[in-house]
């Protein structure tokens, strides 16, 4: 099942995000990019994610310094617009794979494409691992700890659902029953000619 190469390739990055556990470590992805293309779309995604995670995190500390913040700011920007990208990466992916398939008379569309389901389950994936963290932490009150394992439980079944949505989606393409169209995203803010503060008009 896609979704469980997915789980592991995500558990896998997160892993060894927090060996280091600092937002400006050294990126390399283990998965050749020709070989291995979709493994290595999913390990760069699930990165992204982790290192944004931390920078929200960072971002949100109300003594940071403002020059700072701002400097920070401009990297959590970058870092949607690497998101977004990625995420129509996987899908062209997936648009290359099923392009042979014929769709059925009667196909419908998703409200969202697979990547966008993938991006949901990065997102899902650090929130386990976080969750799990605070669940687990010794020097946090017991109360702390059964609320979070709470939660926990109701993230693990969220990602079991959404797995399978996403595997079902997956095979309805696969079979026709299905069929995918992708819209880039054509962010305004990060675009000189679209935003009109960057193209210099007040």
């Amino acid at each position: 099942m896609f979704s469980e190469k997915a789980n592991a390739i995500f558990k896998e990055v997160i892993d060894k995000y927090h060996i280091i556990n600092t937002v400006d470590q050294p990126f390399s992805n283990p998965y050749d990019a020709k070989l291995q293309n979709l493994e290595h779309l999913l390990y760069r995604k699930c990165w992204i994610d982790t290192v944004q995670w931390h920078y929200e995190d960072i971002i949100r500390d109300p003594n940071i310094d403002p020059v700072s913040a701002l400097t920070l700011k401009r990297q959590i920007d970058a870092s949607n617009q690497d998101r977004t990208d990625m995420v129509e990466y996987i899908d062209s992916y997936f648009l290359e794979k099923y392009k042979n398939v014929t769709v059925k008379q009667n196909a419908t569309i998703n409200t969202e494409s697979p990547a966008w389901g993938v991006d949901r389950l990065s997102i899902l994936a650090l929130k386990v691992y976080h969750m799990n963290e605070e669940a687990t932490r010794e020097n946090a009150t017991e109360e702390h700890r059964n609320a979070c394992q709470v939660k926990l439980n109701v993230l693990l079944e969220q990602r079991v659902d959404l797995s399978t949505a996403i595997d079902q989606l997956l095979n309805d393409i696969s079979e026709g029953s299905k069929y995918m169209k992708v819209y880039k995203q054509m962010k305004m803010y990060n675009d000189d000619e679209l935003n009109p503060v960057l193209r210099g008009e007040k």
